[in-house]
């Protein structure tokens, strides 16, 4: 029964997972549940105890090698270790083995990538929470989200279709694009707000009178929470997006700071018509994004 299950989900049978964070984790549990049996990869012992005492994965190492006999391998890794990965683990994937990763820039990790291992699909689900770690793994995370795949002309098309397979069965809809069209639109709207956020918290928080600052810390709510939230997240992840996918990045910071500055004088001319039309633009956009 497992292996039909497994079978018509268009996945094999032995899947090994690298990482065991909010992404590993979270891929361990749907797989377990479509049939599959999962391997976990972890760096530290601690992270594979408690993996195995949260169910994330059926049996889990620190060490590769483990990874053997596995047919579709996910790296799930931080962007710093996919893009500096560790030999040992590159020695220990399986030749014959589907290898993909969900890291948030495309071209970079490709770069690397590519002549890595002949079976490589470079793909990034679009899902997350406010947890990261070995408890932050839960069922459905991936579930009507989007689950982007960036294939190039030498790309094993067997090995894109079992890929486009993983993101359909744990619910995402698969989108298929080119490296740079995704981290072009990631830039805009996942690592843009990340360092919007921050220089929000930046400003806020650089308020030299200490009655007012002590006041705004009691006073701020869901609207502050909602657009600092990102920008309070991982520091590593944050820094190792901005400088994977620099060009893009820079780009939206340029857009976005010729958007503050016709803000700031339309406000400065008193031009209040103009800013509320602004404003109601910017509300007609909005849903558009969500």
């Amino acid at each position: 029964m497992q292996r039909e299950k497994v079978a018509l989900a268009g996945l094999p049978t032995t899947v090994g997972v690298v990482g065991l964070g909010l992404i590993g984790g979270s891929l361990g549990l749907d797989l377990q549940a479509l049939g599959c049996h999962v391997r976990g990869i972890t760096h530290r012992q601690c992270t594979a105890d408690r993996a195995l005492e949260r169910g994330l994965v059926q049996e889990v190492s620190t060490d590769p090698q483990a990874l053997a006999g596995s047919e579709l391998v996910i790296l799930a890794l931080p962007l710093n270790r996919l893009l500096d990965p560790d030999a040992a683990l590159i020695s220990a994937l399986p030749r014959e083995a589907v290898v993909t990763d969900v890291g948030s820039v495309k071209g970079a990790v490709l770069a690397t990538w590519r002549s890595l291992h002949p079976r490589f699909v470079a793909s990034h689900p679009m899902a997350g929470t406010a947890e990261a770690g070995v408890e932050a793994g839960l069922r459905d995370l991936f579930r009507g989200r989007p689950w982007v795949v960036t294939p190039e002309a030498a790309t094993d098309p067997q090995a894109l279709a079992m890929v486009e397979s993983l993101a359909t069965a744990v619910g995402s809809h698969c989108l298929v694009t080119e490296a740079d069209r995704h981290d072009q639109a990631v830039a805009l709207i996942s690592h843009l707000p990340v360092l919007v956020s921050a220089a929000l918290l930046q400003a806020v928080g650089s308020e030299r009178d200490p009655a007012v600052l002590a006041l705004a810390r009691q006073l701020a709510s869901s609207g502050f929470a909602d657009t600092t939230r990102v920008g309070g997240g991982n520091p590593q992840l944050g820094t190792a997006m901005a400088a994977s996918n620099t060009a893009a990045v820079l780009r939206g910071l340029a857009a976005y700071r010729w958007s503050l500055e016709q803000l700031e004088e339309t406000i400065l001319e008193g031009n209040w018509d103009q800013l509320e039309s602004v404003l109601r633009q910017t509300q007609s956009q909005r849903p558009e994004f969500l």
